[in-house]
Order: structure tokens, then C-alpha cells, then sequence
């Protein structure tokens, strides 16, 4: 049928009938296919897989942006995180002698913990995990806490320990804390051999 002929019909209808009857829908097939085709943009109706672009950042009501995580963002995001302020936290003297076993030995067993973590942790609530600032200089052991920023109560505490057993030379004890038995536990992650001399202070 002829679009003007349909339109007619249509301002026919409403007119003599003062609104009161509905035109028959076929005559609205054009407009709805087109309405529809326009809502669907740029991909084919017939396209068995259409791309599907997931963002990372979502518009909050104030027109700020927030990031959203996903299991494997924050784990990334983290792990960065870890071996920034580890590298921080050795300093210059004791970094260049332990960097590659830490990286080689430590990081990966980190990354485990992080994983196990986020697998217990709902999705929802990622955007709440952060990651502590500043790791401990002189003779502290905190590298860095996993904490949530929203209660500020922290998950899990990344550490590492001077040990010098008797008859031997000084090692890093890496090690972690959980909140699941409120921090009293070593979790042992490994261990890195020093030297007989006392090591320098961290940070420095």
C-alpha cells in the first residue's frame, strides 16, 4: 500500500470516528520497522554475534565517573600495586640484590592470595577494595593491606619479617594476615636469603 494512501486512512479514521477508534495496526507496520531500526543503530538485526562493548567506567548521578571492577581488573590493579610498594619498601640498597627471586618466588604467591580473595568477595563490592599507601620503613614489616574503603575494615595484610635463625645469616620471611582469624596467623608466602650482615633498613 502506497505510504500516502496509508497515512490518509489513518487521519481518516482518527477524524471521523473524533478518536475514538484505533487505526488497524498494519497500517503502522513501516513506521514500527523503521522506529525499530533506529533503535538498533549500527548493528544488523541479522548479525549472529554482535560486538558487545563492556565499559569500565559508569556515570555516577552527580556526573562524576567510578571505576567498576571485575574480578580480574582488581587483581591486576593489585598486583601492580604489590610490586610498586614492595620495590618502595626495599629501597634502594636491598632491592637490586632480592628484586628477580621476588618477582620470580613472591609475586605469583601473592597474586594467589588476591585471586582467592576476589573468588570469596562479592562482585558488587570490588569498587571497595583499595589498596594501602605506604609500606612500613625502618624495621616495620607491612607492605601493604587489602582493606575496604567503605568500612575501612582491612581483609588482608601483606608483610614481611627479618628472621636470623642461630648459626645462619638473615632472611626475608614473606608472609600474610587475614581478617578471617582476625590477623593473628602467619600465612607463609616464602622466603628470601639475605646475607650474614644485617640487612640495611627498609625504605632506604
Amino acid at each position: 500500500m502506497p505510504k500516502w494512501l496509508r497515512k490518509t486512512l489513518i487521519t481518516l479514521i482518527t477524524v471521523c470516528t473524533f478518536g475514538l477508534v484505533t487505526p488497524p495496526s498494519y497500517l503502522y507496520i513501516d513506521e514500527v520497522k523503521a522506529d525499530k531500526s533506529s533503535k538498533e543503530g549500527y548493528i544488523r538485526p541479522h548479525d549472529p554475534h554482535p560486538i558487545v562493548v563492556q565499559a569500565l567506567e559508569a556515570e555516577q548521578e552527580d556526573g562524576q565517573e567510578e571505576t567498576v571492577y571485575d574480578a580480574e581488573t582488581f587483581v591486576h590493579f593489585a598486583m601492580e600495586q604489590a610490586e610498586r610498594q614492595s620495590m618502595e619498601k626495599f629501597g634502594s640498597k636491598i632491592a637490586p640484590v632480592i628484586e628477580d627471586e621476588f618477582k620470580d618466588a613472591i609475586l605469583p604467591e601473592i597474586e594467589r592470595v588476591l585471586a582467592d580473595l576476589v573468588i570469596q568477595w562479592p562482585e558488587e563490592q570490588f569498587r571497595h577494595l583499595q589498596i594501602s599507601e605506604k609500606p612500613a620503613g625502618g624495621y616495620g614489616e607491612k607492605i601493604f593491606h587489602v582493606y575496604n574503603q567503605e568500612t575501612g575494615q582491612d581483609l588482608l595484610r601483606f608483610h614481611v619479617r627479618r628472621d636470623h635463625p642461630p648459626q645462619d645469616g638473615y632472611w626475608f620471611n614473606f608472609h600474610y594476615h587475614t581478617w578471617e582469624d582476625q590477623f593473628q596467623k602467619h600465612y607463609p608466602l616464602g622466603n628470601i636469603y639475605w646475607d650474614v650482615n644485617t640487612p640495611p633498613k627498609w625504605l632506604n
